[in-house]
């Protein structure tokens, strides 16, 4: 039998109720509990009932990583301690707590926290943007959806962080160099670029695939290799190029660049964050707030 510490805690509309309870179950998160339909009273406080679809809105303001918890074996345990929260409040109100002049500024704190959160989800959800600026978007970032399929030579030279290859020289970096520009010369003579890679390349990685490192996007290499691969054309052999690994001869097989309609949802999904944040500061100047500069120490123009 396992034993988990589990934090369980609710906010109410003025404060929290918190309390450490223990799950003594093998695994509280996978056990399969029963499924009832979503108006059935599950909880009953004198006159007040929560259904279970009630209850499992509750369970969704738990830490994502609780709920899981709080939906298998630790049910039980959650709405023990629910029960307590909403005995408490009942008590509180009983008492007249909740007439108190910090209970309704606290109040009107966290309900309006609250709704501002699930506005700003809603503002994510069904932003409406416009055709044009996901075009605009589109153009900034279509270098982001562009593949490429790339093999490649790589002639180690001295200070390399790959190690020497067995057998071979700890070439300098000027053999290195000759050396790459005489595999060039062989495969723009006619012979098979594979081949050339099996026998000349000192990336252990690709060797034995004749350099094939297959398709790669940008920002997945070095820069200097990325900055002459992503410039070829398909079935083009490049120069020597230089990285801190030694000297490569870069060929690219094949290109692929996805469509504007093929990516379009996914640039939505992106640009909705930074939309809800732009309407969130354009509702925020629009209200025509103002702060107190002498309380909040703001410098006079």
């Amino acid at each position: 039998m396992r034993f988990y510490g589990v934090f369980l805690w609710l906010g109410l509309a003025g404060g929290a109720f918190a309390q450490t309870v223990t799950l003594s179950v093998e695994n509280p998160a996978s056990k399969v509990m029963p499924v009832v339909p979503p108006d059935r009273v599950v909880i009953t406080i004198g006159d007040l009932q929560i259904t279970a679809a009630q209850f499992d809105q509750m369970i969704d303001t738990l830490p994502e990583n609780l709920r899981p918890i709080a939906r298998g074996g630790g049910r039980k345990q959650f709405a023990e301690n629910l029960v307590r929260m909403l005995v408490l409040a009942q008590e509180g109100r009983r008492r007249k707590l909740d007439e108190a002049a910090a209970y309704q500024t606290q109040k009107m704190f966290a309900e309006s926290n609250m709704l501002a959160a699930l506005t700003q989800e809603d503002l994510k959800k069904n932003a409406k943007i416009e055709e044009s600026e996901v075009r605009k978007y589109w153009e900034k970032h279509q270098l982001e959806y562009e593949r490429i399929r790339v093999r490649h030579i790589l002639i180690r030279m001295h200070g390399s962080p790959l190690p020497v290859t067995p057998g071979q020289p700890d070439l300098s970096e000027s053999e290195a160099l000759a050396k790459a520009q005489a595999a060039r010369k062989r495969i723009l003579d006619g012979e098979n670029f594979a081949d050339v890679a099996r026998t000349e390349s000192n990336d252990t990685e690709t060797v034995t695939n004749g350099g094939d490192m297959g398709f790669i996007h940008r920002g997945q290499r070095l820069p200097s290799f990325e900055e002459v691969a992503f410039a070829l054309k398909v079935g083009e052999v490049s120069e020597p190029v230089k990285t801190e690994f030694g000297y490569h001869i870069i060929r690219v097989d094949a290109r692929e660049a996805k469509t504007f309609d093929e990516v379009r949802p996914e640039l939505e999904r992106k640009m909705r964050p930074e939309w809800a944040q732009r309407t969130i500061e354009d509702l925020a100047t629009q209200s025509g707030a103002a702060l107190d500069p002498e309380f909040f120490g703001i410098a006079k123009k």
